[in-house]
């Protein structure tokens, strides 16, 4: 099989988590910048990713790599590309998505048309056709130039990666899925500890951190645009990596996870996402408020996403949210605490300064990761018979 290379872009911040994974699944990583990570892997890797990665919202094919200063160095090395080897004469393909970034070409508008012109050019004297119907699969492209270099990859996922197929009701301001499943993973959380989130809205931590706990792949539910090009991606690469994902399913785990929330209305859209996701029976929802959380176990995790205050109303109830926040994770003298907030009075009124903070962007927003570890599980040692 030919051998890619694959880009999967991160949110800024947690590179090294996407970077594990790729790693954990058996491929090598060539490359890690800002917001995404860049891996080796030929077409059952392409299918791999896209059903087992939790972290990245797509993954794409390599096309091309080159610097540009002009529109018309864009055109002719954008020509340059052996356009026909991803491509079919009926395929459907465009720029979908063109950024940049310190760099002389700036007009997204401009970039997509030129790169587009310059395709039809080289795929007119490839398959000696004049027009091009586009009437078969989509080729979708996304085209980011950074300080003048222009980095072109293939979409080979469609509709991002977060969306798993669960989430049909949201609360306001939700958490993404690959977001919850990154500040997860940065997180000692495992299946066999408690895990509470206090202010769960549509669940989204619980039901990734169910997914997690029976190891279902985020992806074996759903469908990949890659999936209709079987000259690149064969149809038994997407039949592999689903028996795989099946195969490693264990809907027969014990777990402990509570999600609670003031809103009763957001409780019942947290249940209807577990159903969806498969997930509900690993779950327990609740309203309840925070002043009321507390739990008899112990070694147990708080995740949670709490209230930013962007509306100047919900601001001045920040304070006494997260004082009572700080004030009922202080009775549970073994947990640990992980809290991704832009509120910048967090740690204030938590009343106490967290072991580490790691700035994440949610979407634009500027978030902080906080995170209070607390002491590890003695270790039960049984006494050997004599």
């Amino acid at each position: 099989m030919e051998m890619y290379e694959l880009i999967t872009p991160c949110h800024f911040g947690l590179e090294s988590v996407m970077k594990r994974e790729i790693q954990d699944l058996g491929y090598e990583v060539s490359k890690v910048e800002d917001g995404k990570v860049t891996f080796i892997g030929d077409a059952q890797a392409v299918a791999d990713a896209n059903i087992f990665l939790r972290t990245t919202e797509r993954v794409m094919i390599k096309a091309g790599e080159f610097y540009a200063r002009t529109f018309e160095e864009l055109f002719e090395k954008t020509k340059e590309i052996p356009w026909e080897k991803y491509i079919p004469g009926d395929g459907k393909f465009w720029v979908a998505k063109a950024n940049s970034i310190k760099s002389r070409l700036f007009s997204p508008s401009d970039i997509q048309s030129i790169m587009k012109k310059a395709m039809v050019e080289r795929l007119k004297s490839k398959y000696h056709k004049e027009w091009f119907e586009e009437s078969g699969a989509s080729y979708p492209l996304r085209v980011s130039i950074l300080k003048d270099k222009v980095t072109i990859g293939l979409d080979t996922t469609g509709v991002s990666l977060h969306k798993r197929g669960y989430r049909k009701a949201t609360a306001k301001a939700p958490i993404t899925e690959t977001l919850a499943a990154a500040l997860l993973m940065l997180t000692p959380w495992r299946d066999d500890r408690i895990l509470v989130d206090p202010f769960c809205g549509s669940g989204t931590f619980c039901i990734e951190a169910a997914m997690m706990a029976a190891n279902m792949a985020p992806g074996m539910k759903r469908h990949f645009l890659a999936e209709e090009w079987p000259e690149l991606i064969p149809e038994k690469c997407w039949k592999n990596a689903r028996e795989e994902a099946e195969d490693n399913l264990d809907l027969d785990v014990k777990t402990n996870i509570q999600g609670y929330d003031i809103d009763g209305e957001v409780i019942k859209f947290a249940r209807e996402n577990a159903v969806m996701a498969g997930v509900d029976h690993l779950i327990h929802f609740q309203q309840r408020p925070v002043e009321r959380l507390s739990h008899s176990g112990k070694y147990g995790f708080i995740v949670t996403n709490p209230p930013y205050g962007e509306r100047l109303e919900e601001k001045e109830a920040l304070p006494e949210l997260y004082g009572t926040l700080g004030e009922r994770f202080a009775m549970l003298d073994t947990w640990s605490m992980y809290i991704i907030s832009g509120y910048g009075d967090t740690e204030r009124y938590i009343g106490k300064k967290a072991a580490k903070n790691r700035k994440i962007y949610n979407g634009m927003m500027k978030t902080y990761f906080y995170q209070y570890p607390g002491p590890k599980p003695k270790k039960v040692h049984e006494k050997r018979e004599e």
